[in-house]
């Protein structure tokens, strides 16, 4: 008599609940696929940039919607991921933090990180807009000036 047993996708739910470690490889693989959309969005870039300015001003558009802020920051996320998990995995290779407790500290790590430094570099990256922001609109100001000043001369 045989015993009908689920296969293996089907163990998630009642009969599997998931650890730390077996969320944190899933999220492992779902972070790579958001680096390779990442890296699709970061291809269109340059290829806009080369296409001329109306092609770059429909990136642009794309780049600032909701759309391209939320790709931002999940890839950014991705990247601090990967790096933390990477550097995981570097110390599994040397044989280190195998054991169950050292397991659940290094990946409580890894999120830890992951969400720090991702806030760091959004904020770096929303400094440097700013900054940005304000030289064009001085540059534009100044050349206003430059062409009122001119007209005023003739």
């Amino acid at each position: 008599m045989s015993v009908q047993r689920p296969l293996s996708p089907f163990m998630l739910g009642s009969y599997y609940r998931p650890q730390l470690t077996s969320v944190l490889s899933i999220l492992h693989r779902i972070t790579g696929l958001i680096l390779c959309l990442g890296a699709v969005a970061l291809v269109a870039w340059v290829a806009a940039l080369s296409s001329g300015p109306d092609a770059y001003a429909g990136f642009q558009s794309f780049a600032h919607g909701i759309g391209g802020q939320g790709l931002l920051v999940a890839s950014v996320f991705s990247l601090s991921y990967h790096l933390g998990n990477g550097i995981r995995h570097l110390f599994w290779d040397a044989g280190k933090g195998f054991d169950l407790k050292s397991a659940y500290a290094s990946g409580y790590a890894v999120i830890a990180f992951a969400l720090v430094f991702s806030a760091i570099v959004l904020v770096v990256l929303n400094l440097i807009g700013a900054l940005i922001a304000v030289q064009r609109k001085d540059g534009i100001a100044r050349s206003e000036e430059r062409r009122v000043g001119k007209e005023c001369l003739r």
